[in-house]
């Protein structure tokens, strides 16, 4: 039987090793998305990264008094009660963020990172756990971002944080549209897998993290195929 993962195994899984978006490959939508400049893919991130640490932090805390049928719809009002928060404080305090983000700022709510580690990790940690499993998570998913906006917003526009390169010439618009984003993103994906050799291993949901897996038929198959 494997052990219990270190403190700093959870604080770093989501850097590289479990990485939300390029190993994981969640919340795919906004990565896309927002990561027209560099700028946009911190503040999402952060916004995230916020989310993610309180909402498991209160799930970690209240996961023995929630019924385990309404886990769900818990879970997801725990969410949005965090997301409204966030954005009232966005839209107060960084409000060309908030206009950047647009529509996928208060989309925080069914991003499937926020959910999927509430599911998988705080409801059934403790909660200093789950605090360092969000933030590790929140930093992966910022770097993430924050990358892919720099490689398309310098290539695209010519500038990095909104600050002109003087070298980069005749930008190519592509990079600002989505098939460009996709570009960007699958080349980085290809390059986490290249950088690790292939050692990062994608890791497949069984039927005991599903909140269908209850009234699912394939349970008693042999599981839900990965």
């Amino acid at each position: 039987m494997e052990g219990k993962p270190g403190k700093l195994s959870i604080l770093t899984n989501g850097i590289i090793k479990e990485n939300p978006t390029l190993v994981l490959v969640l919340g795919t939508c906004p990565t896309l998305a927002v990561t027209t400049m560099a700028m946009n893919g911190i503040g999402m991130g952060a916004a995230a990264t916020a989310v993610l640490v309180f909402s498991n932090i209160l799930i970690a805390a209240l996961k023995n008094i929630i019924p385990d049928k309404v886990r769900i719809p818990c879970y997801i009002v725990v969410i949005a009660a965090l997301v409204t928060v966030v954005q009232l404080i966005v839209r107060a305090f960084a409000p060309e963020i908030d206009s950047a983000l647009g529509i996928f700022l208060p989309l925080i709510v069914v991003n499937c990172i926020i959910l999927g580690r509430a599911e998988m990790f705080a409801g059934k940690s403790g909660v200093f756990d789950s605090a360092l499993d969000g933030v590790g998570m929140g930093i992966g998913f910022t770097l993430a971002l924050t990358f892919i906006g720099s490689v398309r917003e310098l290539i695209g526009s010519g500038s990095i944080f909104g600050y002109s390169i003087p070298f980069a010439t005749n930008p190519m618009i592509i990079f600002l549209l989505a098939p460009g984003g996709f570009f960007v993103f699958g080349c980085t994906i290809a390059l986490v897998n290249r950088l690790t050799k292939g050692g990062v291993k994608r890791k497949s949901f069984g039927c005991e993290g599903c909140p269908s897996a209850a009234a699912c038929g394939r349970k008693q198959e042999g599981g839900c195929e990965a």
